[in-house]
């Protein structure tokens, strides 16, 4: 019968009487696998690209350095310290042709981690494709191009909303008609969770983002409505994976769920294939643990399984830290550890074999529909108060942040939240990972920044002034207007216009802008629980005001980030715990000059001040406000230190004069606080 029905024969079994194999099932084709890289120079990170490609990497992931980021050239006096340190710098056509020397950009899917000057950088990309004779039509890949996210958690945020809300449109009516199948904006979540945000925040302001930038692309009138679905499908997204690999998964469902609902009620796009949720993922750093760091593996391992267990919800990207983030930059080896497990996962596993194992789980499809109706909740709050452009410059969402930061900074001082070796299962064997530290990971060379100035110069030196001059006129002009800036914009990188002064150009035009810090959104005591731990803070209240009528005024901390370094959470937890216990605090946010910090200092009378560096430039950095301390009269004013910093380098920034070093192993904020008395009394000569 079942001949008779179209149906192939039953295999026979073989002679010796055992069962035949049974048929492996078709896989489903890997998500692209990608790692985050770059630093040093354009010809380093280009040879680095080139072993990972050759190891397996499907795609390529470009990290920048903080002053391409933010539109610094490596010569201006916020560039010192940063240059090549967490990412690789890009200052002009020559630097981009040296990065993608020997790499085939036609056939290659390239995201580019780059925010305010995300339409510059794809110039560059572009013109470098067309000297190796590519067609921009055909190019594959990303530019993140989501200044939103930068306000409220990176901090790579250079102009005002209005005017980068108009780079991102005119970036986007651009690829759509130019290089079709490039994703001109990413919008990132994965900051988002870094900066404290809970599942349901993640899934709201990550959607209001959306709206801004699609309601935005429509006003501009650079789109026709007809073709606004192609653009709705060439906007992808960035999350972040945390450990509760079961919420977060649930979290990507609910994600497919708000965009698909999103794109069919309020912009009417009726193509399927146009409303498809594409994303791709960086899983959490966030977690990532300076003590017993072999941990971090099994982390990262169950993070990635959140996206990629699910194939209705499934990624189409990823990229995984490595387990030593935590210590400093990754060397090339630690990069292909993370790289071997996605392969293993990819190619070893079954999970790419079967349709969607979570259709039909009552506990899933709960969960997905509580986050999908609080994520509307909170949308419509946001877009109650005028949406997220408003949202940023009210400092609500920022505030928002920073209070569930707060909350999960104190859930993890009290216990409440166990992190395995760090505030539980602390007992630990020598790790003979880290039995060399000065070879755990990769330390960038100091002559990289002073090597990155010459080319510059040289650079500037063989250029045509006259086509310069030309090009950056024409972009100013077009500023001033409503013209869509990139063919304005290609023309200064074909001209050799660098980064700076393409940047110089737009802030002479737009200005630029101050986001709110949100510490003072926070209420006061609130992020601190009962108990143990709210003893604890009465303890270090009670010793702050004492030593503030033993000095005879209150304690006056200042808590300063130097440096292009725009990872504030640190800072932000320190302020507001500071706060509660007391303290009176002067923090004016980020990227401040060594100058700046020492002139507030002066200024506020302050009593400590506490620099927070994550970007690895505290080398460089600390030693100026030290100078510039003692050159003001204030030798003795103690100077503390927090950021991802090896032992080595603690132990040089003490030698310096520092008083105390904090790591991320410091979880305790309260007994930071107590430290910080401490420095206070021995420094004002109290017992």
């Amino acid at each position: 019968m079942a001949e008779e029905h179209g149906s192939p024969p039953a295999a026979e079994a073989p002679s010796n009487g055992t069962a035949a194999p049974e048929a492996r099932k078709e896989r489903d084709r890997p998500w692209i696998i990608r790692t985050y890289a770059g630093h040093s120079s354009p010809a380093e990170s280009n040879a680095l690209y080139r072993r990972n490609l050759a190891k397996g990497q499907t795609g390529l992931s470009v990290a920048f350095d903080l002053p391409t980021q933010t539109g610094y050239d490596p010569d201006h006096v916020l560039a010192r310290g940063e240059v090549g340190k967490v990412g690789v710098p890009v200052a002009h056509l020559g630097d981009m042709r040296a990065l993608f020397d020997q790499i085939p950009v036609e056939k290659m899917n390239t995201s580019m981690t780059i925010n305010a000057t995300a339409m510059w950088l794809l110039a560059l990309y572009q013109v470098v494709a067309e000297e190796q004779g590519a067609d921009p039509a055909l190019l594959n890949g990303t530019t993140q191009n989501d200044i939103i996210k930068e306000y409220l958690s990176r901090g790579t945020y250079v102009f005002p909303p209005g005017p980068s809300l108009r780079l991102i449109t005119d970036l986007i009516a651009y690829t759509v008609t130019e290089i079709p199948k490039w994703n001109p904006i990413n919008i990132c979540s994965y900051h988002l969770q870094e900066a404290g945000a809970t599942p349901v925040q993640e899934l709201a302001y990550s959607i209001c983002t959306v709206i801004a930038v699609l309601d935005a692309v429509v006003a501009s009138g650079q789109v026709p409505a007809e073709r606004l679905g192609e653009v709705c499908a060439r906007i992808s997204f960035f999350v972040n994976a945390g450990v509760r690999f079961v919420e977060e998964l649930c979290k990507m469902r609910a994600f497919v769920a708000l965009w698909d609902d999103l794109l069919r009620t309020r912009y009417g796009v009726q193509n399927p294939k146009h409303r498809r949720f594409r994303y791709g993922v960086q899983v959490n750093s966030l977690g990532l643990t300076e003590a017993q760091p072999e941990n971090n593996v099994i982390r990262i391992v169950l993070e990635a399984l959140g996206v990629t267990l699910s194939k209705d919800a499934r990624c189409r990207a990823l990229q995984l830290p490595a387990w030593n983030e935590a210590l400093g930059l990754p060397r090339p080896w630690d990069q292909q550890w993370s790289m071997r497990i996605q392969q293993i996962l990819a190619y070893e596993t079954d999970l790419l074999e079967y349709e969607d194992i979570f259709t039909g789980s009552v506990v899933v499809e709960r969960r997905v529909g509580e986050l999908v109706a609080a994520a509307k909740a909170e949308i419509d709050r946001v877009q109650a108060m005028g949406g997220a452009v408003a949202a940023v410059e009210s400092g609500y969402m920022k505030s928002q942040l920073v209070g569930s930061q707060a909350l999960r900074r104190a859930r993890i001082e009290s216990g409440e939240d166990v992190v395995v070796g760090v505030n539980r299962f602390t007992e630990t064997e020598p790790n003979p990972l880290l039995a060399d530290l000065d070879t755990a990971i990769q330390t960038v060379d100091p002559a990289v920044e002073e090597a990155a100035r010459k080319s510059l110069a040289s650079w500037k030196a063989r250029r045509d002034p006259a086509a310069v001059d030309e090009a950056l006129l024409a972009l100013r002009e077009a500023a001033k207007t409503e013209a869509n800036l990139v063919p304005a914009t290609l023309v200064c990188a074909r001209a050799g216009v660098t980064t700076g002064e393409w940047s110089g150009v737009l802030r002479e035009v737009f200005g630029e802008y101050r986001a709110p810090t949100g510490v003072s959104g926070v209420a006061v005591g609130a992020t601190v629980g009962a108990g143990s731990q709210g003893d604890e803070l009465a303890a270090v209240r009670a010793r702050v005001a004492a030593t503030g009528d033993e000095l005879g005024r209150r304690l006056k901390v200042l808590i300063g980030k130097p440096g292009l370094d725009g990872h504030s959470n640190g800072a932000e937890q320190i302020a507001v715990r500071a706060r509660d216990t007391g303290f009176e605090v002067v923090y004016q946010g980020i990227r401040l000059t060594p100058e700046q910090i020492v002139a507030a200092a002066v200024q506020e009378d302050v009593h400590l001040v506490g620099l927070s560096i994550l970007s690895g430039s505290h080398l460089e950095l600390v030693p100026q406000v030290l100078d510039g301390l003692r050159a003001a009269g204030l030798a003795d004013l103690p100077v503390v230190v927090g950021g991802i910093i090896p032992d080595r380098d603690a132990e040089t920034l003490r030698a310096a004069g520092v008083a105390a070093v904090y790591t991320p192993k410091d979880y305790g904020l309260t007994d930071i606080m107590s430290g910080f008395v401490d420095i206070i009394r021995e420094a004002g000569g109290l017992t």
